[in-house]
């Protein structure tokens, strides 16, 4: 009896301490992979005005790109989805479309704002239905180090030659490499080959085409010209050897200029949108999308979020408080005066912008066009055996689902 009591007491204490801690408002649950950095300023200057309007609390969930789709599936399979909105990298969207995992979103867009940019919605469609929804794109500019420049006479490159022959000038001025390319592996070096590839014409997921070939054969040319960091050079440390003056010209995303200029204090480094390849100039637009789950316990109010998001004000916001890319034509107004010639050379690349094919094997081919590059590039392998070999092992990668 003595037991059946302590029990009751301990059900009736923790109803009475959940009660209390249950929200005394609705709750939208987001999903976001951000620095704490950016969750701050979305906690601090975003949410709020968005939360008093609607009076909701948006609870946000810090997950990365790769275990969404896991997620998902696992509320999914409960029968019990919690996850009222998500973000989701722009290149990982077609396995969610294929899972059934998203709420299609077509009937929308035409409730998007006029001065979206179109190429960005297209990013979100599958066999023409709209899955996704623009939020915070991003692309790849080149930093240049304007005084080093100056000194040696040098104009920024504005094509392959032209990059060659910077390069060689400042490894005969300098006695090093001073121009910056991501060897480290993984995806960065796996992007910066796929947007050189569409520069010279090519189809990156051949990996042995002409214009792959041509690239590769460029990268072995220019690669004793470039600095040694480059095999350490990723998404982050490529800010750092730019702003320490081991390198002087690099390819990078847009954060970089708070890095560099505002953090470092680099007022010497310049951007523009970068070189043109022997076909084009391209630039591979990454970022992210926003999606609702299928069966979100809240999809209307995630819409609002969704174009609460996408608004002017909110854009403006994220252009000045954290250099990211905007999804509108019209939102510059808020831009600080230093960060304007900075946020132009964004502008500019975006309409160079191509996008990564969403393909199940995206995976396999990192991992091989990566391959290729080291026994190419690093080790000086033949360029076209290779690739040949590599082409081979995606086709059959291709066949597995």
């Amino acid at each position: 009896m003595l037991r059946i009591k302590t029990l009751l007491l301990i059900f009736f204490m923790t109803s009475l301490f959940l009660s209390a801690c249950a929200p005394s408002q609705p709750t939208l649950k987001i999903v976001m992979g951000l620095s704490e950095d950016e969750w701050e300023v979305m906690r601090q200057e975003i949410f709020p005005p968005f939360e008093e309007k609607y009076g909701i609390k948006i609870q946000p969930i810090q997950m990365e790109a790769d275990d969404l789709p896991s997620a998902l599936e696992a509320q999914e399979a409960a029968g019990r989805v919690e996850i009222d909105l998500f973000a989701q990298d722009n290149m990982a969207l077609s396995y969610l479309v294929n899972k059934g995992l998203v709420e299609d979103l077509s009937v929308y867009e035409k409730d998007l704002p006029k001065t979206i940019i179109p190429a960005l919605v297209d990013a979100g469609k599958f066999d023409g239905k709209l899955y996704f929804l623009p939020y915070r794109p991003n692309v790849q500019i080149i930093y240049y180090n304007a005084e080093k420049f100056k000194e040696y006479n040098l104009k920024p490159p504005r094509n392959w030659n032209e990059l060659l022959a910077v390069a060689k000038v400042f490894k005969q001025k300098e006695g090093v490499g001073k121009i910056l390319f991501k060897a480290y592996g993984g995806a960065p070096t796996a992007t910066q080959l796929y947007e050189w590839i569409v520069s010279a014409g090519g189809d990156p997921l051949a990996i042995n085409d002409e214009g792959c070939v041509e690239t590769f054969t460029f990268l072995q040319t220019l690669w004793p010209y470039c600095s040694p960091d480059s095999i350490r050079a990723k998404f982050d440390t490529s800010n750092e050897y730019l702003a320490r003056d081991s390198a002087y010209l690099m390819q990078n995303w847009p954060f970089g200029i708070q890095v560099i200029v505002k953090d470092y204090e680099k007022e010497n480094i310049a951007t523009y949108s970068g070189f043109a390849g022997p076909a084009r100039e391209a630039h591979v637009v990454g970022g992210e999308v926003l999606g609702i789950p299928k069966g979100a316990p809240q999809k209307e109010m995630a819409l609002n979020l969704i174009r609460y998001l996408e608004s002017k004000e909110v854009q403006e916001k994220l252009i000045s408080e954290l250099g990211w890319p905007s999804v509108r034509s019209d939102s510059d107004a808020l831009v600080p005066l230093w960060m304007k010639p900075y946020v132009g050379s964004v502008e500019e690349a975006l309409s160079y912008g191509v996008f990564r094919k969403n393909v199940h094997y995206w995976n396999d081919f990192e991992k091989y066009i990566n391959e290729a590059f080291i026994e190419i590039i690093i080790h000086g392998k033949p360029v076209k055996p290779t690739l040949d070999y590599y082409h081979k092992m995606l086709e059959a990668a291709k066949q597995r689902v």
